[in-house]
This record gives structure tokens, C-alpha cells and sequence, in this order.
């Protein structure tokens, strides 16, 4: 599999050229484009059970795969949002991504949710993350740019959690409010998680959810 990723970091475009018989795994509606060698077929990987535990962590129950049949294929896959892809060559680990942020991959990597602790109930991000183990190619999308911090082993980072988008499951986290209740009420930082090294954390340079903020009060409104 090749890859290209285009007109980064605001309206990034991904872009793909498949051998015969490769295939490729995409979250639902990220196809743009695709040559009649490609052939899609939709389906819930790893069973019914396996496409709950997706949507519960924000994903699409169905994955769309796409295949290479007839000769090499080329196709191109962007974000929902407007913002950033990053791509991850998977050696056998794991890396956790924030709902939403999966956009393709390697039929190898398996998805799996992984519970975020009960703090996380209050975190716009909600309850889960997504867990990519396996050997191949993995591909992140973001709302903003995608910024890539590397942190030695006990090296710290705090975040808000707005930021996140992914990070090596070697890495310590754990989720706490910015600080007293004044400043979790007032300050606008909400939750942050405290990321503790070895391992790389992908965050985006924007906030989905401070961008609703601001913009709900601006839209106009039918009054009685």
C-alpha cells in the first residue's frame, strides 16, 4: 500500500494506490473517490458484538472495505471535519485514539474500546476510546492540525482533553479537572489528562467542542 496525504492541515486529503487483492478498512462516508477496479463491500468486523463496541466508542457500526479485484486501484479518503491526517506505521503495538479520530486502515489492525474511567463521564469526548493493535498502516484524522509530542520515559505532559487525538498505549494517563471547582467552572478548560512517557501523543490544534461553544450563542433563533 502507498499513500499520499494532501493539502495538509486544513482540508487534508488522503490518497491510496492499492495492489491486486490489497485491501483497505475506512470509517463510513470517508470515500471520495475511487477507480472501477475497487470494489467496496460493507460489513460489521468482528461481528454484531464487535460493531456495538465501536459505536459505543463513537465509530460507525459498519466499516466500508475496499479491495483492489480487478488490477491495482487507486482511491482517496478525507475527514468528516476540517482539519489534519496523520499516518501510523503499526509494528504490534497499540495506540489509543480518541472517538472519532479512526478514519482507515490496514484490514490487520484491529479496533477495539477500552473504558476512559468513570471521570470521563463529564468529558465532552465521552466514555471511550478506541484501541489500534496490529501490524500495518493506521490513519488519524483531526478537527485543526495534527501535532506529534514525544515523551522519554517519566516525561510529562498535561492536555486538554479537547486536544487529544491518539496516543501509545505504553504511555501513563489519567484524567483529572484542571483544578478546583472555580477554575473547572470558569476557566473553560474543563477535563485534562495527565500523559506520562515513554510514547508519542497526537493532538490536534483545534477544540471541536470550544467551537460549538462559541458558535451556539451566535445562531439565530425562532422566539414564540
Amino acid at each position: 500500500m502507498q499513500y499520499e496525504i494532501m493539502y495538509q492541515p486544513s482540508y487534508s486529503l488522503l490518497e491510496l494506490q492499492l495492489d491486486l487483492s490489497e485491501s483497505v478498512v475506512a470509517e463510513s462516508d470517508a470515500m471520495v473517490s475511487m477507480t472501477p477496479s475497487v470494489k467496496m463491500e460493507t460489513g460489521a468486523k468482528g461481528g454484531l458484538f464487535g460493531a456495538l463496541k465501536r459505536a459505543v466508542g463513537g465509530e460507525s457500526m459498519f466499516q466500508n472495505t475496499f479491495t483492489a479485484q480487478d488490477g491495482p486501484g487507486r482511491l482517496a479518503f478525507a475527514p468528516t471535519m476540517v482539519g489534519d491526517i496523520a499516518a501510523r506505521e503499526m509494528r504490534g503495538e497499540s495506540l489509543f485514539v480518541q472517538s472519532g479520530s479512526f478514519l482507515a486502515s490496514s484490514p490487520s489492525i484491529e479496533l477495539d474500546t477500552k473504558w476512559g474511567g468513570a471521570r470521563t463521564f463529564f468529558s465532552r469526548e465521552g466514555l471511550f476510546v478506541l484501541k489500534a493493535t496490529g501490524v500495518g498502516m493506521l490513519f488519524l484524522s483531526s478537527y485543526g492540525a495534527i501535532h506529534a509530542v514525544t515523551l522519554a520515559p517519566g516525561e510529562q505532559l498535561v492536555m486538554d482533553t479537547g486536544h487529544m487525538v491518539a496516543f501509545d498505549a505504553t504511555m501513563g494517563y489519567h484524567v483529572r479537572t484542571v483544578g478546583g471547582v472555580k477554575q473547572t467552572l470558569f476557566s473553560g478548560e474543563g477535563l485534562v489528562v495527565d500523559l506520562t512517557g515513554p510514547g508519542t501523543i497526537y493532538m490536534q490544534t483545534r477544540n471541536f467542542g470550544a467551537f460549538v461553544n462559541y458558535l451556539v450563542p451566535k445562531l439565530p433563533f425562532k422566539r414564540d
